[in-house]
């Protein structure tokens, strides 16, 4: 029945020739699409930021608090006084630019290894002590509620 390809290239076909055409400018379509997959990247980083307050929170109430000053030792070198605390007051996070993207924001939750150097061992363990992981226990324990808190965040952002 439509000779020369699908129904709608023939159609169009059949309207050309007999006098018609349809003509469409997309530019406006296209610059609005543009306009929205800008406000969608704007969006990645806030909801970026609410998730990783999340981890920033629970890992500062999960790192280790010594009832009072403490010391630690590397090779026979003793380092410290150390003030309780220190270890969560050192806790941090900070956006990567450098493993940023227009669609992908990163951020970093550590903890400042100049004011509290001994925070590795806690973390990973060495051959004297087992880990007692502070930061990745903090990210896995607040998985669901950061999830949640990046989609919210990303919807109130992109509904602005």
């Amino acid at each position: 029945m439509w000779a020369g390809g699908n129904m709608w290239t023939s159609l169009l076909r059949w309207l050309t020739d007999m006098g018609m055409a349809v003509r469409m400018n997309v530019a406006a379509f296209k610059e609005g699409l543009r306009a929205k997959v800008d406000k969608l990247h704007a969006a990645t980083r806030p909801a970026a930021q609410a998730g990783a307050q999340i981890i920033y929170e629970r890992a500062r109430i999960n790192a280790p608090v010594s009832d009072e000053m403490h010391y630690f030792h590397i090779r026979g070198k003793k380092y410290g006084p150390y003030a309780p605390g220190n270890l969560r007051d050192s806790v941090y996070q900070v956006f990567s630019k450098s493993n940023s993207y227009k669609d992908v924001s990163t951020y970093h939750i550590s903890w400042n290894k100049d004011k509290a150097p001994y925070g590795y061992v806690y973390e990973w363990g060495n051959s004297k002590r087992g880990a007692k992981s502070f930061i990745a226990r903090s990210v896995i324990e607040t998985r669901a509620q950061v999830r949640e808190a990046i989609k919210a965040r990303y919807i109130e952002e992109v509904n602005k």
